[in-house]
């Protein structure tokens, strides 16, 4: 197992008094730190495109390492793994690490990690890594870290590594963490005997145990439980036995242990070395002594309690109060938790990686695997959780340098260290590096959702976002913008309202801070009302209009988070304009309100009249403004991706992260604008159409996307299936459930979901089970008739009753003989945008990535869904056949006639992912040139150039292609382009192009390539230019 140890003590070092040294050696030293330098690479390793796996322990390392060798047949540059550090017990995702330091067992040793590299590099394959760095998981006691904050409180070594308020306006919380984990009230539960304290006598430690969840007890309470075993002892043994002696002596030693809320370093190391010896001389003695073993049983046993009897609780109750946490109903996280979560989960506690000390402690794996080059690139989960993610880059970057720089000097023969050693040389070389060093000697890409018009800040050291802008753009492009009233009508008519997509985002984000971040907003209007006190023009403010004013502002945040420099007090223009903006909403949405307190609040946070302030009034402004922008993220992302997102149904193609759902559709202008913005500014950021994360996969949103192109079919067709349906709902509350809203969207959902296949027994008791439990997240993380809070049982299983009735083929069912004709038709259109939307991921400035399994047809939704097995021996098998028939002029014709089976997409992504990986320099560094097409089908198409020097490719693929073939589920191929033409610039006539999918030569003509040669045969289409084609330029060869 590889493992690395946490520091003893997380805490900054002071360091050493330089010892006096000669000019020579000085000189010599900082020649070598410049060298050292030298060797860490200008500028990182970028992967030709990327293959996501989700790595957990149904698909281990050594599963991984068998598929690698398809892969590199599939054409991926880089294996892109799930997180796999040791996470918490029966963790499907691993975003719940427990231990930075240590691979998960559950997913395979050291060993099998190797084999899977090794697999890799035999390939010459990379490995990009998912990391987060923003929060750990805590449940279940399988956190070192945590446990051992627990049991020490403030005074643990780890109680800087984890975002906890210690001194919360509640008086009984303070120098406590509230432990929001019981089922039930505290009382309830502690007087059921749920609660139950073990001593283990192997360790000498005692544990109060919540079902499989272990409460470590603080050292010094342990005294609380012994002591009344004395008297019998004393009582039993004589006054001069070793024993008892050892147990006086222990009992002193536990009560004069230095207090939890005792920080100071020599204290908190006092307390760790002396608690161990206690522990130990405690096993020791109960394992020598039988008499001593018997009284501490009995004294843990006095604790136990009777149900029938509540008083008999009244020690242990005392005892869990000398606790450093409170025990408490899971109800009452939402208004009272005291440490920082991701999102509103409470089994995830936030990571303070701006300390040095932490940050070192979580990296150092990592880096280990960098620079053992068994990783290759980092992804970095959820950034907008730290509080300086800007900062977080440069330090991991700068930390990767360290890494390389030390590992050369190791490797350097003894005489040319001259003496030194690596601590002696690194402050040299961290400066060197900070100053003069490569600004991005290391892959990274970062999860920030970007929303519309948002662009990723600049200084940040990375290659880009993960993509999900790009989906937003490729979805949009096949959604018909021309049908956006026709489609407010549908849906405001279905469910008889007019739902405003921005309202209820606003009043979601609100809904979020009342019932799940209620706290943190707490904690906020706290930190703001001291710093009104701090001015007469501010101190009228009471503490409910401020809490008010953040609501409000915080609901009114156009985009996740701001990045403001609080410390350096440099607020980036961006920034400005963001909560410019924000406050101006605030004041249209609350006419009533004093306006004066949102522009306190806005002033705050822009740090204005910084000069009039003292140095303390800066840091209490600069903490809170740090916070702020740390909580504006989650309530956008719970109420905006987890609630909006299941509630505002009217095309739910356009209901994606990243998203945004009131914009109906993409033109090809700003699909390019996007695309040529990204070559100039991020030109290695990763472009994705389906993740781990996403609402449904990129084939299901491409068909989804086919219903704008049919308005007035959708129209007819759900009121007719409404009414073929209204027999299997139930009445609830007085209203017939499921609601309108949730049945539009299951309507959307089987259009999208539906197998190509015919599906029949176990297969279709699976889908519809599918199809259950998707309604039921939906319609919980709705939180409008039910939630994962306060779930109505009624509706949950009026729900899942409809599905199964309306999904029902054992007997005569109308709806589904009714729904074929549309569901069939869609499947079809929407096999052809999905090829589209796969072959401009492929081609398109930046670095594709493609999620597991979904190089054939993938009708995911929503996790867990999306995160099933993947077939991988059908997927081998598949892509044997195609590399067999390469040179087989009869497979393209095959491929569009069997489109349903999906080797026609593994065919595409399989030849544009080799041929990028052949050419790597072409879609690196090559020029990217839109293209517009002539004719009466110019509408249709999306066309690029991709340039460099002698390369060149012509990018075509169709669009809105049940308007191109006027409704007819054929592939949009032939003569339907009509006399559409697409000039290409500096390709003159007579210029010849390859097809890389289909081996076809096409000609420029005067007007350009003829659409109906260039998609002659088949739906897409990428031209490779020819050689001798009177330019001069070279050939490419297709894979």
């Amino acid at each position: 197992m590889v493992t690395v140890a946490a520091p003893e003590v997380v805490s900054e070092q002071s360091p050493k008094p330089d010892e006096p040294e000669d000019a020579a050696r000085q000189e010599r030293r900082a020649a070598l730190a410049t060298a050292l330098v030298d060797t860490v690479p200008r500028a990182a390793r970028v992967p030709t495109a990327t293959y996501r796996l989700q790595i957990n322990p149904g698909f281990t390392f050594r599963d991984a390492e068998a598929v690698v060798p398809y892969l590199a047949d599939l054409g991926a540059g880089d294996a892109y793994a799930s997180p796999y550090l040791k996470a918490s017990p029966e963790s499907t995702h691993g975003y719940d690490v427990t231990d930075y330091g240590a691979l998960n067992p559950a997913i395979g040793s050291e060993a099998d990690h190797a084999a899977f590299v090794a697999a890799l590099r035999r390939r010459r394959m990379g490995h990009l890594f998912d990391f987060v760095p923003n929060h750990m998981g805590v449940a279940g006691g399988a956190n070192a870290w945590w446990q051992d904050v627990l049991e020490n409180g403030r005074g643990s070594p780890h109680a800087p590594c984890f975002d906890i308020d210690w001194t919360p306006l509640k008086p009984e919380l303070r120098g406590k963490v509230l432990l929001p984990i019981l089922g039930d009230h505290y009382g309830a539960v502690l007087e059921r005997g749920e609660l139950e304290l073990r001593f283990d006598p192997e360790a000498g430690t005692f544990t109060v145990w919540y079902w499989a969840t272990p409460l470590p007890v603080s050292p010094p309470s342990y005294a609380t439980i012994l002591r009344p075993a004395l008297p019998g002892l004393e009582a039993m043994l004589p006054v001069d036995d070793g024993h008892l002696l050892e147990f006086q002596s222990i009992l002193t030693a536990l009560e004069r242990l230095p207090g939890s809320h005792e920080t100071d370093p020599a204290l908190v190391a006092e307390r760790q070395r002396e608690q161990i010896v206690a522990k130990r001389r405690l096993a020791e003695l109960v394992g020598a002594s039988e008499p001593v073993r018997d009284a501490v049983e009995a004294a843990t046993a006095a604790l136990a309690g009777n149900p029938a009897d509540p008083r008999s609780y009244d020690a242990l109750d005392a005892l869990l109060e000398l606790q450093s946490y409170r025990l408490a109903s899971w109800r009452v996280a939402a208004e009272e938790i005291n440490y920082r979560r991701f999102f509103a989960i409470n089994e995830l506690a936030a990571i303070r990686q701006e300390e040095p000390a932490v940050f070192a402690a979580a990296h150092g794996l990592l880096l280990r695997l960098l620079g053992d080059g068994a990783v290759t690139g980092v992804r970095i989960d959820h950034p907008d959780g730290l509080l300086d993610p800007a900062g977080y880059a440069r330090d991991l970057q700068l930390a990767y340098g360290l890494e390389l720089a030390r590992r050369a000097f190791d490797a350097l023969p003894e005489p040319e260290r001259d003496g030194d050693a690596w601590d002696d040389l690194a402050p040299a070389v961290r400066e060197r590096l900070a100053t003069a060093g490569p600004e991005r000697p290391l892959f990274v890409v970062v999860e920030k959702i970007l929303e519309h018009g948002e662009e990723l800040p600049s200084d940040w050291a990375v290659a880009g976002t993960v993509g999900y802008e790009f989906a937003r753009a490729t979805t949009g492009l096949f959604v018909d913008p021309v049908s956006r009233k026709a489609f407010d009508d549908v849906y405001g008519r279905f469910v008889a309202a007019k739902p405003n997509f921005g309202d209820l985002v606003y009043e979601n984000k609100k809904l979020i801070m009342r019932v799940a971040l209620a706290s943190e907003v707490n904690v906020l209007a706290r930190a703001l009302n001291r710093i009104s006190e701090q001015n007469r023009r501010s101190r009228d403010y009471t503490l409910n209009n401020l809490r008010d004013a953040l609501r409000e502002l915080i609901a009114c945040f156009p985009v996740y988070r701001t990045y403001i420099d609080c410390v350096e007090g440099i607020v980036a223009e961006r920034d400005r304009r963001t909560i410019e903006a924000a406050t101006a909403t605030a004041k249209r949405r609350n006419p009533a309100s004093d306006p004066s307190v949102l522009d306190f609040v806005r002033d705050v946070l822009l740090l204005r009249d910084r000069d009039e302030l003292s140095d303390e009034q800066c840091a209490i402004r600069c903490r809170f403004g740090m916070r702020f922008q740390q909580l504006t993220g989650p309530v956008m992302a719970k109420g905006l991706e987890d609630t909006a997102f299941y509630v505002y149904n009217r095309l739910v193609a356009l209901n994606e992260v990243g998203g945004d759902p009131a914009q109906f559709g993409t033109l090809p202008a700003a699909f390019h604008r996007q695309n040529a913005d990204r070559k100039r500014r991020w030109p290695h950021a990763l472009l994705t159409s389906s993740t781990h994360d996403t609402k449904r996969s990129e084939d299901v949103r491409a068909r989804i996307a086919v219903l704008s192109e049919l308005p007035r079919e959708w129209r007819i067709a759900i009121n007719r299936w409404t009414r073929l349906n209204r027999k299997h709902k139930s009445k609830v509350d007085g209203s017939l459930a499921p609601s309108r809203n949730d049945e539009y969207l299951l309507y959307q959902t089987l259009l999208g979901a539906w197998p190509f296949a015919p599906v029949a027994g176990v297969e279709r008791a699976a889908f519809v089970a599918r199809m259950r439990a998707y309604l039921e997240k939906a319609t919980r993380e709705a939180q409008v008739q039910t939630s994962w809070i306060n779930p109505n049982a009624a509706y949950d299983e009026a729900v899942s009753s409809f599905v199964g009735a309306v999904l029902d083929d054992t007997k005569p069912n109308p709806f589904l003989d009714d729904f074929a004709s549309l569901r069939d038709k869609v499947a079809v259109f929407g096999a052809w945008n999905a090829l589209s939307q796969q072959v401009l991921k492929l081609t398109s400035p930046g670095v594709p990535d493609v999620y597991q399994g979904t190089e054939l047809w993938d009708l995911s939704l929503v996790d867990p869904d999306n995160r099933r097995p993947v077939d991988y021996g059908l997927r081998t098998g598949m892509l044997r056949d195609l590399l067999a028939r390469a040179d087989d002029p009869a497979l393209p014709a095959d491929l569009v006639a069997g489109f349903s089976d999906g080797r026609i997409k593994l065919h595409v992504t399989h030849r544009a992912l080799a041929f990028r990986r052949d050419h790597p320099d072409l879609f690196t560094d090559g020029d990217y040139l839109a293209l517009d097409a002539t004719g009466p089908r110019r509408d249709h198409v999306v066309a690029f150039a991709r340039r460099l020097g002698d390369q060149a490719i012509v990018v075509v693929v169709p669009r809105l292609v049940a308007g191109l073939t006027k409704g007819n589920p054929v592939p949009p191929t032939g003569a339907v382009w009509d006399k559409t033409t697409l000039p290409v610039p500096d390709a003159a006539p007579g210029v010849t192009y390859r097809n890389l999918f289909t081996g076809e030569t096409v000609t420029v003509g005067e007007g350009g390539l003829a659409l109906g040669d260039v998609l002659g045969t088949f739906p897409v289409a990428v031209l490779v230019r020819s050689s001798g084609d009177g330019g001069g330029g070279q050939a490419l060869t297709p894979a």
